[in-house]
């Protein structure tokens, strides 16, 4: 073969990757646990296990897990069933109105009944003044035109009624 013709596969031999080769390491393990990973043989008296080394080559993919078996393993009954709730936010108004009856609450700055503290607070904003009782509290806010409205809570913090206007004996 004359040499100009074998300069390109010589050429393009150099670009190739190389080849895939596991190397093995010795696993030495000693009497009290200790490990060690050598090429050289293992001390006297150590467990001596060939492992086997695959290193990394750029651009591989390495599954990192195993792929799962699918098969029925006997004694195992799959049967399609209801998902369980674990856990339920547990509301201290006793679950009166869900979710999206207190978003919607909110957002159109109403106060419903079922609703806490904090809701009507989001709702509305810090109140005006607030008038703590034996076992209830009540928020008022003072509206334009010498109107007020007032929010009373029960002993857990949840309203528990619809907020009532009146008028206000002097304007602010």
């Amino acid at each position: 073969m004359p040499l100009k013709s074998s300069l390109p596969l010589l050429t393009c031999l150099l670009f190739l990757p190389p080849a895939e080769g596991a190397a093995t390491l010795h696993r030495c393990e000693a009497i009290d646990g200790s490990i060690t990973f050598t090429s050289m043989s293992c001390a006297s008296g150590e467990q001596l296990s060939v492992q086997a080394v695959h290193p990394y080559m750029p651009g591989s993919v390495v599954a990192v897990m195993p792929e799962h078996n699918h098969e029925e393993i006997s004694g195992m009954k799959i049967k399609g069933r209801e998902p369980g709730v674990a856990g339920t936010a547990e509301d201290p108004c006793g679950n009166l109105i869900d979710a999206r009856q207190r978003r919607e609450a909110i957002i159109n700055q109403r106060v419903i009944a079922g609703m806490t503290q904090q809701d009507v607070e989001s709702a509305l904003g810090k109140p005006d003044k607030v008038n703590i009782r034996t076992s209830t509290t009540s928020y008022r806010y003072d509206l334009k035109r010498g109107r007020s409205a007032q929010v009373d809570f029960d002993e857990r913090g949840c309203v528990k009624g619809k907020a009532k206007s009146r008028t206000a004996k002097s304007p602010r």
